[in-house]
């Protein structure tokens, strides 16, 4: 993501300070028989709302008939999860870091250090800056790349050193240190690709970034894992994408998009910028399903709907086979947004669908879709051209996950994919070879032999938990 703006969403940030919710917040009062219109509609008349190609099948993975991925912005695994106990966090001696980020401008080297502001600042965090930060695999540049932002000149917390290196605790973010104590936290979840938000967006619905000249020609498409303030303005995204698959195979699927103000500049580069409105009707780089092919195609752009028909559809137990989640900027936790209203919105979604008559069939994977420029000390595998990134955190939160379990296989958000595609595709890839739809694409992510498989995360033969709620606005240590 770029670095930052001003908020935009002030209505909400207002309501959530005072304890109310928004008006998206809760689910669309309407009439069932609308509701179910609707959904028979957007769905383009395939298979009911949550059931797929594996209808017959009910063991194992099977058990899981919706998922659910909710992504975050900009968190570092260090920056929320740095000294969770068990996990591969911040390397500590007597409870003091061993490791420092030399800082060119006051000639220190500064160690990580506790934060507890609700509002961050974060770093730049484009593709040169995350080679940067890793400085081949010494992780001592997170300070350094400050320098260069012309933005962090002008900013005195910025410029004295910022946050980068800063970490929150377990009393700033107690709900997320509760769904990782009692379900899954995942210590080795890397963004796909070494770069910001577009791509790691495009990675998730496609397992690819790529520009491409010629509408519905996928060899038109060429590998571009650095997509910047340089792509154009409506970018034709032609090769093969999850939804392509799914709509073959009439598997339902969604992607929610919060109103509001887009999460970040549009140039990941830079740290503040005027604020952009989004709906799920916009086109954007968190929202890029529109401009792909095949949903066009498809006719599915009618999948791509408001955050509030989210709630709608767990309410009343409609959830599809699979859902994407994407914040505005208030509720992002990308800095300067607030990290209390993002987990405020977090904890409503997942309350929303622990609440929902889907729960018992439901698996949510939580990610942040890159580092932020925050300082995580784990030196990304390199699996080809375009990464993995830096880590960020993953938890996954299900009835049938596993308690208290620290997952430390290899993963990035191309392991979401491979679960769609074992649960609800028969294990089909996007394979060039055999997908039916070739397209160039260097690697096909799913089959990488480092990338561990999330089934691992579960119990499929213990009892389905029940939910555990908690609250919207927890207490925390979180100031300013």
């Amino acid at each position: 993501m770029g670095g930052g703006r001003k908020p935009d969403d002030r209505g909400t940030a207002r309501l959530l300070s005072r304890g109310r919710r928004p008006r998206w917040w809760r689910p669309v009062h309407v009439a069932v028989v609308v509701v179910a219109l609707t959904l028979l509609s957007s769905s383009g008349g395939g298979t009911p709302l949550g059931q797929g190609v594996a209808a017959g099948a009910t063991g194992g993975i099977h058990k899981i008939r919706h998922i659910v991925v909710i992504m975050q912005e900009n968190r570092s695994f260090d920056n929320y999860f740095g000294t969770y106990p068990g996990a591969q966090g911040l390397p500590m001696s007597h409870g003091v870091p061993t490791v420092c980020s030399p800082d060119p401008t006051t000639k220190t080297c500064i160690k990580p250090f506790v934060d507890h502001h609700d509002v961050n600042h974060g770093g730049p965090h484009a593709s040169g800056v995350a080679h940067g930060d890793i400085d081949f695999g010494k992780m001592d540049g997170f300070e350094r790349m400050l320098a260069p932002s012309p933005e962090c000149k002008k900013d005195p917390t910025c410029a004295s050193g910022g946050d980068v290196m800063g970490y929150h605790t377990k009393r700033d973010i107690p709900n997320y240190w509760t769904y990782a104590h009692d379900f899954v936290l995942q210590d080795h979840m890397f963004e796909p690709d070494t770069s910001w938000s577009l791509p790691a967006h495009l990675f998730l619905v496609s397992e690819w970034s790529a520009l491409c000249t010629k509408h519905n020609d996928p060899a038109s498409c060429k590998n571009a894992d650095n997509l910047t303030s340089a792509v154009p303005a409506h970018p034709i995204y032609a090769w093969t994408d999850l939804t392509y698959l799914m709509h073959r195979a009439r598997v339902s699927w969604r992607y929610y998009v919060v109103s509001g103000s887009e999460p970040d500049c549009e140039n990941p580069n830079a740290l503040i910028c005027a604020p952009v409105k989004q709906n799920s009707a916009t086109r954007s780089k968190w929202n890029p399903l529109p401009g792909f092919d095949t949903v066009k195609n498809d006719k599915q752009l009618g999948n791509i709907q408001s955050v509030s028909q989210f709630y709608a559809s767990a309410k009343t137990g409609k959830l599809p086979a699979v859902s994407w989640v994407v914040p505005s900027q208030d509720v992002s936790e990308h800095p300067p947004g607030r990290i209390s209203n993002g987990v405020a919105y977090v904890t409503s979604l997942i309350n929303a669908v622990m609440r929902s008559p889907d729960w018992n069939s439901t698996a949510i994977f939580l990610a942040w879709d890159d580092w932020g420029g925050f300082y995580d000390n784990v030196v990304p595998p390199v699996v080809d051209g375009n990464g993995y990134g830096l880590r960020v955190p993953g938890i996954v939160i299900s009835p049938y996950a596993k308690n208290g379990y620290i997952d430390h296989q290899t993963l990035s958000f191309d392991a979401y994919a491979k679960f769609i595609e074992d649960d609800f595709l028969s294990g089909q890839r996007l394979d060039p070879r055999s997908d039916g739809r070739p397209d160039p694409r260097p690697t096909v992510r799913e089959k990488v032999p480092i990338l561990g498989n999330l089934v691992q995360d579960f119990n499929f033969n213990q009892k389905p938990r029940p939910p555990i709620l908690l609250p919207v606005h927890p207490k925390t240590t979180l100031t300013g």
